[in-house]
C-alpha cells in the first residue's frame, strides 16, 4: 500500500493523523447529529479539489440543497465538488425493496443504485464522501446483507484507488461496530458537556496521536486543537539559568531557575506571587528573552498599574516585544485550544518563559477541563518542559497564616521548583517571608528570607536563621537573640 497522504484540509486534524489519511484507504467518521461530520467530510473533499483531485459527495441524508448551502457557507469548494444526491425518498427507501450493490446490472436493480454506479465510473473520483453510510441499512434485508454489500462497495472504490470517508450516525439505536471492523481508520466526534472532542481509535498502517483532542465548529468550518504531547515538536533545549535579578533571591535559588523546568509560586492572596513572577519576566527581558503571561485572574489594566507601582516596567516590555499578555476570559477557550496558544507561543513566537497566573483561574476559565484540572495542567507543563521553556505557575492557597499545602496533590509531581511566600505576624505586624521547598535541578538554601515589595521593586533580606515556627504563621525568635533586632 502506498504511503502517500491525503490531507483532510483541517490542520489540527492532519497533525493528529500524521499528515492525513493514507491514499486508497477508507475512514469512518462517527458522531451524533450536529457533531460536524458533514463539514469534516466537505473539508476533506475541498482539500482534494484544491490539489486538482476529483471529489465526489454522495448524499444519502440531508436534502441536496442543504448540503450545497453548507459547502457554500464555509467556502468549501462547492463548485469543484461533484454532488450525487441519493437522499432518501419514500419511493427509493420503501420497506419492501431489497437492493444489490455493484453486482452485474440486472433488470430489477433500482434506478438509484444504477445511477450511483454509473456516476462513480464516469467521475472516477480520487476522493469520495458517503454521508451517511448507515442509510444503506435501509436498502438491505438484514445485517449480513448490509455487510456484504458494504464490502462490495469498498472493493468497488478500492479498485479505483479512491480515498473514501464514510460518515455514521453513531447512536445506540444505530450500531456501527461492523463498519468499524471493515474500514481502515475510525474517528469519533463527540460533544461531552460544554466541549467537543475527536478521538482516533484505529488507523491501519500509520501512527496517530491519541486523544481526545478538542475541536469546534467556527465560521471557517472545523478547527481542531491537538492535545499537547511532551514528545511532539522536538527543539534544542536551552541550558542557561533564569535569574530574578534580585541577588538575595537568586542566592536562595542557587543562582536562579533552570530552563526547561516548572516552578510553582505558592502562597495566599495578596502575598506577592504575581509580582515575584513578573520579576523573573523582567530579568528575562533584560537579557533579550521573550516571555508570555497568561492572565486568568486579573485584568491587564490592573496588572500594568500594579507593576508600575513596584518598578517593574511591564508597559515597556510590551512595547519592546519582550512580553505578551494574554487575558483568558471565562469560557473563551477550551483547554486544548489554550494548549495550542501555548504551543504557538513557544514554536512560532520564540517564547522561552511562560507564566500561568494562576491555577484556580486555569481550572475555572477553560472549557473541557478534566476533573480538577490537574491532569490538563500537568500535560501543558510537561510539554513546556520538553521544549526547554521556563514555566512559572502561581498557585493560591486558602490560609493566610498557619499551616498550608503549597500545591495540590495532583500537580505536586509537575513542579521542579516550589517557591512559597507566606504572611507571618510578628509583634503586631504583618510581614512576608519567602523560601524554597523543593528544587530538583540543584542546591538551594533551606532557610527563609524576608520579602518586601516596595515602590522600588522587590527586596529580599538575609536568611532568617534564628526565626522559628514561620510556617505556622506565628514565628518566634530564639532566646539567645535579642528580640528587638528584627
Amino acid at each position: 500500500m502506498t504511503a502517500n497522504r491525503r490531507a483532510t484540509g483541517i490542520g489540527g486534524l492532519d497533525a493528529i493523523l500524521d499528515g492525513g489519511f493514507l491514499e486508497g484507504q477508507t475512514a469512518l467518521l462517527r458522531g451524533p447529529p450536529g457533531s460536524g461530520k458533514t463539514i469534516v467530510g466537505l473539508h476533506f473533499l475541498a482539500a482534494g479539489a484544491g490539489n486538482g483531485e476529483t471529489a465526489l459527495f454522495v448524499n444519502l441524508g440531508e436534502p441536496d440543497a442543504y448540503v450545497r448551502q453548507t459547502a457554500e457557507h464555509f467556502d468549501l469548494a462547492p463548485d469543484e465538488i461533484r454532488f450525487h444526491d441519493l437522499s432518501p425518498t419514500q419511493e427509493q427507501f420503501s420497506a419492501g425493496e431489497r437492493y444489490t450493490l455493484f453486482e452485474a446490472a440486472e433488470v430489477d436493480q433500482p434506478t438509484v443504485i444504477a445511477d450511483l454506479r454509473e456516476t462513480i465510473e464516469a467521475v472516477d473520483p480520487d476522493r469520495v464522501l458517503l454521508d451517511p453510510i448507515t442509510e444503506f441499512r435501509y436498502l438491505t434485508a438484514d445485517d449480513h446483507q448490509f455487510r456484504t454489500q458494504i464490502l462490495g462497495f469498498l472493493q468497488f472504490l478500492r479498485e479505483r484507488a479512491a480515498t473514501v470517508v464514510l460518515t455514521s450516525q453513531a447512536a445506540s439505536t444505530i450500531p456501527d461496530d461492523d463498519l468499524q471492523f471493515l474500514v481502515d481508520a475510525v474517528l469519533t466526534l463527540d460533544s461531552p458537556g460544554d466541549s467537543r472532542s475527536v478521538v482516533v481509535s484505529k488507523f491501519r498502517g500509520s501512527s496517530f496521536r491519541r486523544g481526545p483532542h478538542g475541536y469546534e465548529i467556527t465560521g471557517a468550518g472545523i478547527e481542531v486543537w491537538p492535545r499537547l504531547e511532551a514528545g511532539a515538536d522536538p527543539v534544542a533545549v536551552d541550558t542557561r539559568t533564569l535569574a530574578s535579578g534580585v541577588p538575595e533571591l537568586d542566592e536562595l535559588l542557587g543562582g536562579g531557575l533552570a530552563h526547561g523546568t516548572v516552578t510553582f509560586l505558592s502562597g495566599p492572596t495578596g502575598v506577592g506571587k504575581t509580582t515575584t513572577g513578573l520579576q523573573f519576566l523582567k530579568e528575562a527581558a533584560a537579557r533579550g528573552d521573550r516571555s508570555v503571561l497568561y492572565q486568568f485572574e486579573e485584568s491587564r489594566h490592573t496588572l500594568l498599574r500594579r507593576a508600575e507601582s513596584v518598578n517593574i516596567p511591564v508597559q515597556g516590555m510590551l512595547e519592546d516585544g519582550d512580553l505578551s499578555i494574554v487575558e483568558v476570559q471565562p469560557e473563551a477557550y477550551t483547554v486544548d485550544q489554550f494548549g495550542q496558544l501555548v504551543r504557538s507561543a513557544v514554536l512560532d513566537e520564540a517564547v522561552t518563559v511562560v507564566m500561568i497566573d494562576g491555577v484556580q483561574g486555569f481550572t475555572q476559565n477553560l472549557r473541557g477541563i478534566e476533573d480538577d484540572g490537574s491532569t490538563d495542567l500537568v500535560r501543558i507543563g510537561r510539554y513546556l518542559r520538553s521544549k526547554g521553556a521556563s514555566t512559572i505557575i502561581t498557585n493560591e492557597v486558602p490560609n493566610i497564616t498557619g499551616e498550608f499545602r503549597v500545591t495540590d496533590e495532583g500537580t505536586s509531581n509537575l513542579a521542579d521548583t516550589i517557591l512559597f511566600i507566606r504572611h507571618v505576624e510578628y509583634r503586631g505586624e504583618m510581614r512576608k517571608v519567602i523560601g524554597a521547598l523543593k528544587m530538583r535541578t540543584g542546591a538551594f538554601e533551606r532557610t527563609l528570607r524576608e520579602l518586601e515589595i516596595t515602590e522600588y521593586g522587590i527586596k529580599v533580606g538575609e536568611p532568617l536563621s534564628h526565626l522559628r515556627g514561620v510556617l505556622t504563621g506565628t514565628p518566634e525568635w530564639e532566646e539567645s537573640i535579642e528580640t528587638d533586632t528584627t
